[in-house]
């Protein structure tokens, strides 16, 4: 529920006391003697569902243009005249109720610091989560996304369209943009600094050797962090649920996919920067559309909505710039995705046809170790590029005729040219008992690297 206090300029007081009555608001009016061109002060509870009504009523009949409006939160009211003012404004027997569009466009206000303030923090979270990338550390990651201040930015992007808010709108997007462009800005010099120290894995992929690889080479799932905190943290706003854990579920979105297109620029890798650019205009775009979807569906509308309909314009013409964007966006997304599930059903094969395979009667002294498939690296959108047999037996050496064997049966599984390669660790056991249990202890003797046979499609 809330407390109004309405200072009432003059000529307006019958007004405004003849709107409250009808509402049936039982109110305390005091008179105003600062001199100025206020005659009076109204006082008032009100549910909170009736807030945005009756100031918009009141806005109507001019009353709202030269009224000053105060709103304050408050715990509760005794009086039976309040308890029917709430039960006509329980829709449906709920007597909670979102937050009224002029509180709204407050609390966004309230959650987009000052410029210098933003910067500074996304500053550093841009150098934690670009340190805790490149020692894949998943706990420092975890830190930057807590000191990112981007819920503000993003909510009060989408409240500023509905509500026709056009500085809300503009400022919104702006912090956006930029904070973006700081986070990419600080991890390329960031991991600049970290090669030229020597931080970078002698011989080894950095993408594959950190926590780079998954926001690189984005699949559709990753949508679903970004479309989820867009509709969270509308929520947040209108129902009063927490907005630090929403926020850092936004940050979780866009801080680290920005990192990954700073290192990987840094590294040179411009397929891996292509990627992660992608994830991170994918989420800018889903959390703004789901957040713009959800304050549409809650109803948050300009005042005079369907009386006047330029005033819709601008919420379907960035709805439509949204959609659009992440429908084109979306493609390499799902390109990924039906690599990722064709992975999936190939190492699913690999293994049901090298256990055929070994039943043969020439390969009994084998057992399957591991079964690896290897993609290109061709970063964003890779292809299979070979599958890896690990067979361990008693006996030193490769058995010839097992690596076509298996590349003719895995082969057929797949489109793609690949390369089937079969590593053979050689073991030794001792100590076993007739019932299989291990009697005076079990030695396993692998050779310093794993014999390797290949066979090209």
């Amino acid at each position: 529920m809330r407390y109004l206090e309405i200072t009432v300029p003059e000529g307006k007081r019958r007004a405004v006391l003849d709107i409250l009555e009808d509402e049936g608001v039982d109110y305390v009016v005091s008179d105003e003697t600062s001199g100025r061109e206020y005659t009076a002060v109204v006082r008032f509870p009100i549910p909170t569902q009736a807030v945005e009504p009756l100031l918009d009523r009141l806005k109507r009949t001019g009353v709202g243009d030269e009224s000053r409006v105060v709103v304050i939160d408050a715990e509760t009211v005794l009086s039976e005249g309040f308890a029917t003012l709430q039960e006509r404004y329980s829709y449906g027997g709920q007597t909670s109720a979102r937050t009224s569009r002029q509180v709204l466009r407050t609390k966004a206000d309230e959650l987009t610091p000052p410029f210098p303030i933003y910067a500074a923090m996304l500053l550093i979270s841009a150098v934690v989560a670009t340190a805790g990338l490149l020692a894949d550390s998943p706990a420092v990651v975890i830190g930057a996304m807590v000191i990112a201040p981007l819920l503000g930015p993003a909510l009060a992007a989408n409240i500023g369209i509905v509500t026709g808010d056009d500085r809300l709108t503009s400022t919104g997007f702006r912090y956006q943009l930029v904070g973006v462009a700081l986070v990419v800005a600080a991890s390329i010099a960031l991991a600049v600094l970290a090669r030229l120290a020597g931080l970078e894995p002698a011989g080894v992929d950095i993408v594959v050797a950190t926590e780079l690889e998954e926001r690189v080479a984005p699949n559709l799932f990753s949508l679903a962090v970004a479309l989820g905190a867009g509709i969270a943290g509308i929520l947040s706003l209108t129902r009063g649920f927490s907005e630090a854990i929403v926020g850092v579920m936004i940050a979780a979105a866009l801080i680290p996919p920005s990192a990954a297109v700073g290192i990987t620029v840094a590294w040179g890798m411009s397929g891996a920067a292509t990627g992660a650019a992608v994830l991170v205009i994918v989420n800018l775009l889903s959390v703004n559309l789901a957040a713009l979807a959800t304050l549409w569906v809650a109803g948050y509308r300009p005042q005079g909505l369907f009386e006047v309909s330029p005033t819709r314009t601008p919420t379907y013409t960035y709805a439509a710039i949204f959609g659009v964007g992440l429908l084109v966006l979306a493609v390499p997304l799902a390109s990924v995705t039906l690599l990722d599930f064709h992975t999936t059903e190939l190492e699913s094969a690999t293994e049901a046809e090298v256990e055929d395979v070994l039943t043969d009667p020439r390969y009994e002294e084998f057992e399957i170790e591991d079964i690896v498939i290897e993609l290109d690296g061709n970063y964003p959108i890779q292809s299979v590029d070979r599958v890896i047999v690990t067979v361990s037996s008693q006996n030193p050496g490769p058995e010839p005729g097992l690596a076509d064997h298996l590349y003719r049966e895995i082969s057929p599984h797949t489109d793609d040219p690949i390369v089937v390669e079969v590593q053979y660790v050689v073991a030794e056991q001792r100590g076993r008992t007739e019932q299989g249990d291990t009697a005076n202890g079990q030695e396993t003797d692998v050779q310093d690297g794993p014999l390797r046979v290949s066979r090209d499609i």
